[in-house]
């Protein structure tokens, strides 16, 4: 079997990620559901022939000794795809994220409106935050590309790997891919305040060094835009500080007061009005209350803080939920599900 069959079943399917497993059919993952292709179970030696007619050679040398390699990989007329090779019991198996070929409009991505006002920030962090597959690096890249069409300004992007591929527009645009382009993101980022850029995308605030340069690069003027594993705002500003030693954190406290200007936390959806996804976004903005909050060690007024100030945009996860399943997006046990307090909100939705 040829990957391009592959790909071009997941295409058809609509599926958002691939797995190929030795012993298995291919796997596709269709609005979250795991859904097998109509196809034969792989052998080993199919697995193998596929990495090898789809990884680069650098991505290829560095599997065979580290038995796992992430890189991307673009099909002609389907488009582009992440890709990571790894080994699972003793023989090769795949999981390719589909990348859309074209970076959607904010406007098209059921986001609030607050998500576009950060787009005009003149300096400063915006995080965007989530599980794995919660659509950061889609948000993000809708939010570079409405900036790339406004500012005429210098924009560089860390990533790994490369998913949306930009186009300078009024923009200049480059984007540089972890392996191929740079060392770590840590490098990319301190030889990036170097080549005068207005904004930096960094892919993901992996480790101490990375965030303590991104917290700089921000203090310094540049507006900053990354993202963390994380499902909440109060938790991202904990995983923030808690990355310091104990004697650095209170500096760290101050410093990310000044610079953090918001925290969007994405949860996403199957829809059951229509095919596809919804998120459901939880938005803290750095007011100076919030800001004191950070300085002074006290997250946990965080949610509270969220919820009493919806007027200028802020919305908790749960309130967020709740509004998608009165407008008939998701349904209730979804919402139960993934919400922050769910005896809270199954109350709310019985009201």
């Amino acid at each position: 079997m040829r990957i391009d069959d592959i790909l071009q079943a997941a295409h058809d399917a609509d599926a958002s990620d691939i797995h190929i497993v030795a012993g298995h059919p291919p796997v596709f993952r269709i609005h979250t559901v795991m859904t097998p292709m109509d196809s034969p179970a792989l052998s080993a030696e199919t697995t193998r022939s596929i990495l090898e007619s789809v990884a680069p050679a650098p991505a290829l040398k560095q599997f065979d000794q580290l038995f796992d390699a992430d890189f991307s990989y673009a099909a002609e007329g389907l488009g582009r795809y992440r890709v990571n090779a790894h080994m699972q019991r003793g023989s090769t198996a795949l999981t390719m994220r589909a990348i859309k070929s074209t970076v959607p409009p904010l406007a098209d991505l059921n986001l609030p409106d607050v998500i576009a006002r950060l787009t005009y920030l003149p300096r400063g962090l915006v995080l965007v935050t989530g599980d794995t597959g919660s659509g950061k690096s889609t948000t993000l890249a809708a939010m570079i590309q409405a900036m790339n069409e406004r500012y005429r300004k210098h924009i560089i992007t860390l990533e790994d790997p490369v998913e949306y591929a930009f186009e300078s527009n009024r923009c200049l645009v480059e984007q540089r891919e972890l392996g191929a382009d740079m060392p770590s993101f840590a490098s990319g980022l301190k030889h990036a305040l170097r080549q005068d850029p207005d904004i930096v995308l960094v892919g993901e605030m992996r480790d101490l060094e990375t965030t303590a340069l991104a917290i700089t690069a921000a203090e310094t003027g540049h507006l900053v835009l990354s993202t963390l594993h994380t499902v909440n705002a109060s938790q991202t500003v904990e995983r923030i500080i808690d990355m310091y030693p104990a004697a650095q954190q209170n500096q760290i406290r101050s410093m990310l007061a000044n610079t953090l200007q918001a925290v969007v936390s994405q949860t996403l959806f199957s829809r059951i009005d229509e095919p596809g996804m919804v998120p459901a976004v939880e938005v803290l903005l750095c007011t100076p209350a919030v800001r004191n909050i950070i300085r002074e060690s006290r997250t946990f007024e965080i949610p509270n803080v969220i919820e009493t100030n919806r007027a200028i945009g802020m919305t908790s996860l749960d309130s967020a939920i709740a509004e998608l399943y009165f407008n008939g997006l998701i349904s209730r046990e979804d919402a139960i599900a993934q919400a922050a307090f769910p005896d809270k909100i199954e109350r709310q939705l019985a009201a």
